[in-house]
C-alpha cells in the first residue's frame, strides 16, 4: 500500500500531459512537496493536498475518489485529517497546501536552529567528556501519574495496564513515544540531571523526527505568569523572543511563532515548574490540563507534588523520578576525568583512594557526607572542575570532617571553589585563536554575584542585556537615563559653535542639556519606569509596504507622544532661550520676558510640527527580521544595535529637515500673530535643524531603544558603580566558554539554579571587589 498513491498520482499526471512543474504550479503546492509525493519520500499527503492536485489534474468523480482512498491508506489510522481541533486555516485566497508547506519549511529552520543551539550548549558542558553521566530514573508514585487508561487514551471500557517506562539517558526519545498522549513529567530534586535530560531529548527527538512532527524546543517555564497570559500566548511570546524571524506574518494571517504553535508543530520542553513564582504553581497546572497539547514537564518533585494536592495531576501524563547516582557510577567516571599518576601503576588516580574510603568505610562521618552530595549529577561535576580538572588539587580534602562537618559545607565548597577554578590562569589559547582572558577570580565572584542578586530580585532566571537596568530602583533609572542624556545633548550643542561664538554655544549647551534630559526623562518615566519594565529589543528592520494595523495603531501612539514632547521641550527651550537672550544684551526684564515667550511659542511650534512626524515614522518604518537571522544574546544586540543605527539614520535627517524647513515657513505667520520681529536666516534655520536631529535622535536612542539603555546602564552606570567590569560582553562571553553560564536563546542563564542562588547569597560578602575594573587580555 505504500507506493499506491504515488503510483497512482503519477499516472494521472502522465495521463494529463502534465510536467511536475506545471502540476505544481496549477495546484498551489511546492514543487518539492509533489516530488515528495510521487518519489513516497513524503509519507504525509493532507486531504486539502490530494483534493487540490486532483482538482488541478481535472479528475472525475471516480478517478477523484480513488485518489483520495489512496491517500487515506498510505497516512493509515492515525494520520490526523484537515478538520482536526487544531487545524488552522488560511487566509482566504490562500491555497491551504502553500499555507501548511510553510509552515512545515519553517519548522524545519526552527529544528535546525534549536539543534545547533542545544548542542553547543551540551558540548559547552563537557557532558561528552569523557562520557555522559549515566542519568537513570524510575517510575514516579502513583498518586503523581492520571490514570493509565488516560495516558493510553483508550475510549471507555478499554483495558488497560502500567507502561514500563524505566530507562537511561539514552533511552528517552524511545520511552516518550511510547506515551500515547505523549505528555511526560520528569521528577527530580536539584541537580539531579534534569536540564541534562531536556538537552539530550531535544537533540535526540529532533535527529529522528518526521518532516509532519512536532519540533521539540526548551521553554524555561519559571518565567511564565498564568494568571496573565494564557500557555499559548505565552509559547508564542517565548519563540518570538528567541526566534525573532518568527515574528514575521504567517500566510494564515497570525505570526509564524502563533501558527507554528495553534497547528501543533511545536513540542515544548518545560523545564523549571518548581521555579514558577509562589501561588502560581496551582493555576500553572490547571492552566496546562486545560490543553491537549503534548509536552514534557520537568520539576523537583515536593513542588510538584504540592501543585498536585491543590488541583489535581497533570491530565494524561506519565510521570518518572529520577534516581541517584551510585558508588559504582562515580567509580566508573570520577578516575576517568583526571590524569593518570606518575610513576606507579598508570591506571592509579588522585580519585583511587577516595574511592576506596567510600566503598571500606561508608559508615565514616567524612565518607557519609561526600556520598550524599556526590549523589547528583550538578555536584559530580562540580568535584570534578574543581578537583580533576585543576593540576595540584587533591580530592582526598573532601573527606575531612574539620573542614566539612555535613554536606551542606561540601556543597557551599564546590559551589565557591567552582568560580574560583572556573577563572584560573589559562596558558591555552580559547576557541577563538586568541589567548583566555584573565579575570581575577575575586572580582569575577562579585560581578557575578551581581548578576545573580540582579536576577532573584527580577525573579527570573533569564539574564537579559536589555533588562541589566531593570534590577534598579525606578527612581534611579530615570534620572540616569535623563543625566546621560542631558550630558550627550549638551556636548551635541557644541557644535553650534560652527554658527555662533563659544562662549554663547557654551550657555546655550547648559541650557539644552539638562532641559533635553528633563523632557526624555519624564518620557522614559512614563513609558518605561512607570510600568516598571524595560524597553524590549526591537527585531526590526526598515520597510515601507506591508503596513499592520498594529502598526499603524502605533504610529498614531508615537505620533501623539512626539508631538506632546515637543511643544513642551520646545515651549521651555525657546522661553529660557529667550529670556538669556535678552539678559545677553542688556534688556530690562520685562523685555527679556517678553522675548522669552514669543520664543516660547515659536519653538514649541517648530517642534511639535516636526517632532510627531518624526517619531510615527519611526513605528510607520518597522517590520520584523527574516527568519533565517542567527539569534544568541550577543547576535541580537549587535542586530538590535543595527536598527538603532537605521532609525538613527532616517530620523536624524527627517527630523533635522522638518525643523529646519518648519522654522522658515512658520518665522511670518508667528511674527504676525505675535507682533514681533523674528531675526531669523539660513544659518539658522540650518543651525536649528542640524543640531535638533541629532540630538534628538540621540536622545531618543538611549531613552527609548533596548540598545540605548544598555549603553546607558550596563556599558557606563552599572561599570561606573563597581557592579559589572567595563567590556560587559566579553565578560558574559568568557562566562560562557568557562561554563559558568549558560545560553538559552537570546538570553543567558546561569549552569544552575543552585549557583545562582548561591551567588546571590553570597553578593553582600564580595562588597570590597566593588571597584571598577578590566578584564586583563
Amino acid at each position: 500500500m505504500s507506493s499506491e498513491f504515488s503510483a497512482l498520482l503519477r499516472r494521472l499526471r502522465h495521463n494529463a500531459g502534465m510536467t511536475q512543474e506545471t502540476l505544481a504550479e496549477r495546484a498551489g503546492v511546492g514543487v518539492r512537496t509533489l516530488r515528495g509525493l510521487e518519489t513516497g519520500e513524503r509519507a504525509d499527503p493532507r486531504v486539502t493536498t490530494v483534493r487540490l492536485l486532483a482538482d488541478a489534474l481535472g479528475l472525475g468523480p471516480a478517478e477523484r475518489e480513488e485518489l483520495l482512498a489512496a491517500a487515506v491508506h498510505r497516512t493509515g489510522p492515525e494520520s490526523r485529517p484537515d478538520d482536526s481541533p487544531d487545524h488552522v486555516e488560511p487566509v482566504t485566497g490562500q491555497p491551504a497546501s502553500v499555507f501548511h508547506e510553510t509552515l512545515a519549511d519553517v519548522a524545519e529552520q526552527l529544528a535546525h536552529a534549536v539543534a545547533a543551539r542545544w548542542q553547543r550548549e551540551e558540548e559547552q558542558r563537557q557532558v561528552h567528556d569523557p562520557y555522559p553521566l549515566p542519568v537513570r530514573w524510575r517510575q514516579a508514585p502513583e498518586e503523581l501519574t492520571d490514570h493509565w487508561a488516560n495516558i493510553r487514551r483508550l475510549p471507555a471500557g478499554g483495558t488497560h495496564g502500567p507502561l514500563d517506562l524505566g530507562g537511561r539517558l539514552d533511552e528517552i526519545v524511545g520511552v516518550y513515544r511510547r506515551i500515547p498522549s505523549g505528555r511526560l513529567v520528569v521528577l527530580g530534586r536539584p541537580g539531579s540531571g534534569k536540564t541534562i535530560l531536556t538537552t539530550r531529548f531535544l537533540l535526540d527527538y529532533v535527529k529522528s523526527r518526521a518532516r509532519t512532527e512536532a519540533v521539540p524546543v526548551i521553554f524555561t517555564i519559571g518565567a511564565w505568569d498564568p494568571t496573565a497570559i494564557t500557555f499559548r500566548d505565552w509559547l508564542t511570546a517565548q519563540l518570538t523572543r528567541d526566534h525573532p524571524g518568527l515574528a514575521a506574518p504567517a500566510p494564515g494571517g497570525p505570526s509564524l511563532a502563533a501558527a507554528l504553535v495553534e497547528t501543533g508543530r511545536v513540542l515544548p520542553v518545560l523545564d523549571g515548574f518548581d521555579e514558577i513564582a509562589d501561588g502560581l504553581n496551582r493555576p500553572a497546572l490547571e492552566a496546562l490540563n486545560a490543553t491537549t497539547l503534548p509536552l514534557l514537564l520537568t520539576s523537583r518533585p515536593s513542588e510538584y507534588a504540592a501543585a498536585v494536592a491543590e488541583t489535581d495531576v497533570l491530565t494524561s501524563a506519565a510521570a518518572v523520578e529520577l534516581a541517584d547516582l551510585t558508588l559504582s557510577d562515580l567509580a566508573d567516571y570520577l578516575p576517568r576525568t583526571t590524569r593518570k599518576a606518575r610513576g606507579g601503576d598508570p591506571a592509579t588516580t588522585a580519585w583511587e583512594p577516595v574511592l576506596s574510603e567510600l566503598h571500606e568505610q561508608p559508615r565514616g562521618q567524612g565518607s557519609a557526607n561526600l556520598a550524599t552530595v556526590l549523589t547528583t549529577p550538578l555536584m559530580v561535576t562540580l568535584a570534578r572542575a574543581v578537583y580533576s580538572d585543576t593540576p595540584g588539587r587533591d580530592p582526598a580534602a573532601l573527606l575531612d570532617t574539620r573542614r566539612f562537618g555535613s554536606p551542606e559545607e561540601l556543597e557551599v565548597h564546590l559551589l565557591d571553589n567552582f568560580i574560583a577554578t572556573a577563572y584560573r590562569l589559562r596558558p591555552e589559547h580559547g576557541p577563538g585563536g586568541g589567548p583566555h582572558h584573565g579575570v581575577d577570580p575575586e572580582r569575577a565572584r562579585h560581578w557575578l554575584g551581581y548578576l545573580a542578586h540582579h536576577l532573584t530580585r527580577l525573579d527570573t532566571p533569564n539574564l537579559e542585556w536589555w533588562r541589566l537596568g531593570s534590577g534598579l530602583r525606578r527612581s534611579t533609572r530615570t534620572l540616569v537615563t535623563a543625566l546621560v542624556i542631558s550630558l550627550t545633548i549638551g556636548l551635541v550643542n557644541l557644535i553650534g559653535v560652527l554658527f555662533d561664538p563659544l562662549g554663547f554655544q557654551l550657555a546655550d549647551g547648559l541650557l539644552v542639556g539638562p532641559l533635553a534630559g528633563i523632557i526624555f526623562g519624564i518620557a522614559h518615566w512614563f513609558m518605561v519606569a512607570a510600568k516598571d519594565t524595560a524597553v524590549p529589543p526591537s527585531n526590526v528592520g526598515m520597510k515601507i509596504f506591508g503596513r499592520t494595523g498594529r502598526t499603524r495603531q502605533g504610529t498614531g501612539t508615537r505620533f501623539l507622544i512626539g508631538s506632546l514632547c515637543g511643544i513642551v521641550f520646545g515651549f521651555s527651550y525657546g522661553f529660557t532661550h529667550g529670556v538669556l537672550v535678552g539678559v545677553l544684551n542688556r534688556r530690562s526684564l520685562p523685555d527679556a520676558l517678553a522675548i522669552g515667550f514669543d520664543d516660547g511659542v515659536f519653538f514649541g511650534l517648530v517642534l511639535t510640527l516636526a517632532a510627531g512626524p518624526a517619531f510615527g515614522l519611526l513605528a510607520l518604518l518597522e517590520t520584523p527580521l527574516d527568519i533565517r537571522s542567527a539569534v544568541n544574546p550577543v547576535s541580537l544586540l549587535r542586530t538590535n544595535h543595527r536598527a538603532v543605527v537605521a532609525q538613527f539614520i532616517v530620523w536624524a535627517p527627517a527630523f533635522g529637515l522638518l525643523v529646519a524647513f518648519g522654522a522658515g515657513a512658520l518665522i511670518r505667520p508667528v511674527s504676525a500673530l505675535l507682533g514681533s520681529v523674528f531675526i531669523w536666516s539660513l544659518a539658522s534655520g540650518l543651525k536649528l535643524g542640524f543640531i535638533s536631529g541629532l540630538g534628538g535622535a540621540l536622545g531618543y536612542g538611549l531613552c527609548l531603544s533596548a540598545w540605548g539603555q544598555w549603553a546607558v546602564f550596563a556599558r557606563i552606570w552599572l561599570p561606573l558603580t563597581g557592579r559589572l567590569p567595563w567590556p560587559v560582553v566579553a565578560f558574559l562571553e568568557d562566562a560562557y566558554q568557562r561554563g559558568v553560564l549558560r545560553q538559552a536563546g537570546a538570553v543567558y542563564q546561569f549552569r544552575h539554579a543552585r549557583l545562582q542562588d548561591h551567588l546571590a547569597r553570597t553578593y553582600p560578602d564580595s562588597a570590597p571587589a566593588a571597584t571598577p575594573g578590566r578584564i586583563r587580555a
